[in-house]
């Protein structure tokens, strides 16, 4: 037994010295956002959809429609994540992004992490105030396979942490 207890109190240890809420302490230069203070970072889990569509070389492919996920706080519901792309806070407050740099996912199934410049604002609540997002800690939501049937849609499971960032002062 005293091994197991080690190993728990291992464990323990390492859980309490872990980056809260999963931030990696290494974010990419192209993603950076050095004059940038946090003011929230949430977890989204949901999907990415993408949609088959008619390529250039007349070939169908898969190509991004959206996001669909729920922003989540200490194990809480608080927003949600979608087309625009948009976040909405359920304070009322909600950014638009657009994005403005990319760095790639940490293995070929996971999703670009993202800096984001805020494009629209709407509300007074803790969103107000961000002026940039960056999408990180990627987990899935890269579409694979051939799509056969034009406006077929996939969704493929994704989850990341968005951090919410003001600027300037």
């Amino acid at each position: 037994m005293p091994r197991a207890r080690a190993l728990v109190l291992i464990a323990l240890a390492a859980a309490a010295l872990a980056p809260a809420g999963g931030v990696r302490a290494q974010t990419p230069a192209a993603i950076a956002v050095p004059d940038g203070a946090a003011v929230l970072t949430l977890h989204a889990e949901g999907a990415q959809i993408y949609e088959c569509k008619p390529a250039a070389d007349g070939k169908t492919a898969w190509a991004f429609r959206e996001p669909v996920a729920t922003l989540i706080l200490d194990g809480k519901t608080v927003g949600r994540h979608y087309a625009g792309p948009h976040w909405e806070h359920i304070d009322g407050s909600a950014v638009t992004g657009k994005v403005a740099a990319s760095a790639p996912g940490a293995t070929a199934n996971d999703i670009a992490w993202l800096k984001l410049d805020v494009v629209g604002h709407r509300g007074s609540g803790v969103l107000a105030p961000v002026t940039a997002v960056q999408r990180i800690n990627t987990s899935g939501g890269v579409v694979a396979g051939a799509c056969e049937h034009p406006g077929a849609l996939r969704p493929v499971p994704y989850s990341a942490d968005y951090v919410f960032l003001r600027t300037g002062g």
